[in-house]
């Protein structure tokens, strides 16, 4: 290669921007200390080799009320859970970022939709750059049987790929992981800035241009987000992340992007030994094994996406040993929560300065929803003055910091999901009241409270709980 035609660039990991020399703070994003070096040919971008270069081709100019939408350009998966994130089904010609912790199961969930689009009659393409066909073999064995309908590819260029994409037009496309692509335009290593990019840019290119459906594994940093630049989320039209503990049976997936449905949607699958499978009432699943008569333990509900979701929220305070009292949440906003506590020495009067607090959100659920605020709030009195709440007591609120309590949103959901589980008292924000006033919440006891002290006062903190 002709000297001169290699040049030394610096990206940042954090949003993609490029810079000739190294600075210590990104001028896009303004993180610090995010700059890499990598070589790049600058020669096969400048003559059209990379994978934006287009061909004999024109877009079309189309007048937007002219463009019908059909509902066969949705393809069922035939998991109701992924589905559901997805917006009701996979869209003709998107693209689709599934990211995670390794071992949470990314692989096995886009297998499973590999079945099952498959049996449906649909011709999928299953590309992996990290495992041999033996291996997928061996994984797809404890799934069940395949149709002949899915193709397997162990690829790791993007060239070879594209063109097998090109050949055997499937319908569907599952690329395992875009960190293991590369294209000959680029110098540097695969999973590297540019060859993430630049990869993630040809497959967003053959989705639209062939109306391929591809689905994309992406790893993910300590941080948890997808390794690579921060603009991969932003080429892509729906972003997935598998949330919980891999060494737990539960599995979440959570819908960040999407611009075909509703946004922080979430699908409930259980990991059993042949595969993830769907939990079709996450609530009465979230709530199994909830202690009987014990202090500190009350329900919310919380809005995932356009589902409630009843989760159990835990409270444990105790007098402190050291100087500074411990603080410590677990599926929730520790600030939040500190905040929360503030509010009941400042409004009630109950002292918790000088003592340890943890608070837990039962289920693995990261929940950061201000609508869970009153129920923590319950929590801590409870478990502070050592006195159970009522087991079919359901609590939802916003706390401000006069310690009123705010109305939330789809509150009359809350109510159905809670009645339709059992629980006889809901206690929520008067202004909810006249929402809930429906045939749905008929059978319960719906009480409206404006501040913290009218809650403390009905569970009897004044009377009771002393």
């Amino acid at each position: 290669m002709a000297k001169g035609k290699m040049t030394s660039v610096f990206f940042c990991q954090s949003c993609g921007y490029e810079s000739a020399k190294w600075m210590g703070q990104c001028p896009g994003c303004k993180a610090w200390n995010t700059m890499v070096e990598e070589v790049v040919d600058r020669s096969k971008l400048q003559t059209g080799g990379g994978a934006h270069h287009r061909q004999g081709s024109e877009s079309e100019v189309r007048v937007l009320s002219e463009v019908t939408i059909r509902e066969q350009d949705k393809v069922l998966t035939g998991i109701e859970e992924l589905d559901r994130v997805l917006g009701g089904g996979i869209v003709q010609g998107s693209l689709t970022l599934v990211g995670g912790d390794p071992g949470i199961g990314k692989s096995t969930l886009l297998l499973q939709t590999c079945q099952k689009v498959a049996q449906a009659g649909h011709k999928v393409l299953y590309v992996s750059g990290e495992e041999s066909q033996v291996q997928i073999k061996m994984r797809a064995d404890r799934l069940g049987s395949f149709s002949p309908n899915v193709l397997l590819l162990c690829e790791t260029s993007l060239d070879a790929i594209s063109e097998t994409i090109r050949r055997q037009k499937p319908e569907i496309v599952v690329i395992d992981s875009i960190q293991t692509m590369y294209s000959e335009s680029i110098s540097s290593a695969p999973g590297s800035v540019s060859q993430v990019r630049e990869a993630t840019a040809a497959l967003l290119q053959l989705a639209k241009g062939l109306l391929v459906s591809v689905f994309i594994v992406g790893h993910v940093t300590k941080e948890g987000t997808v390794a690579g630049p921060r603009v991969l989320e932003h080429m892509v039209d729906t972003v997935l992340y598998f949330e919980g503990d891999r060494h737990a049976s539960y599995r979440i997936l959570r819908g960040v992007k999407n611009r075909f449905g509703s946004t922080n949607e979430i699908g409930v699958f259980e990991m059993r030994e042949n595969g993830l499978e769907e939990v079709k009432n996450p609530s009465e699943y979230m709530l199994s094994g909830r202690p009987e008569n014990a202090s500190g333990s009350i329900v919310a509900c919380s809005m995932e996406g356009t589902r409630p979701l009843l989760i159990e929220i835990q409270g444990l305070v105790c007098h402190s040993s050291f100087g500074i009292p411990r603080r410590q949440t677990t599926g929730t906003d520790l600030g939040r929560v500190n905040l929360l506590m503030a509010v009941l020495e400042k409004r009630s009067g109950i002292q918790l300065s000088g003592c340890d607090a943890y608070v837990n959100v039962t289920g693995g659920l990261k929940v950061v929803e201000p609508a869970i605020d009153l129920a923590i709030v319950l929590a801590i009195v409870s478990s502070f003055r050592n006195k159970a709440l009522p087991a079919k007591l359901i609590a939802f609120g916003e706390v401000g910091l006069s310690g009123e309590v705010r109305a939330v949103s789809q509150a009359a959901q809350r109510v159905a999901e809670a009645k339709k589980l059992g629980f006889e008292i809901c206690l929520l924000p008067k202004g909810n009241l006249g929402d809930c006033r429906t045939e749905n919440a008929s059978n319960m006891k719906v009480i409206g409270v404006s501040t913290v002290a009218d809650a403390l006062e009905y569970i009897g903190n004044c009377d009771n709980m002393g």
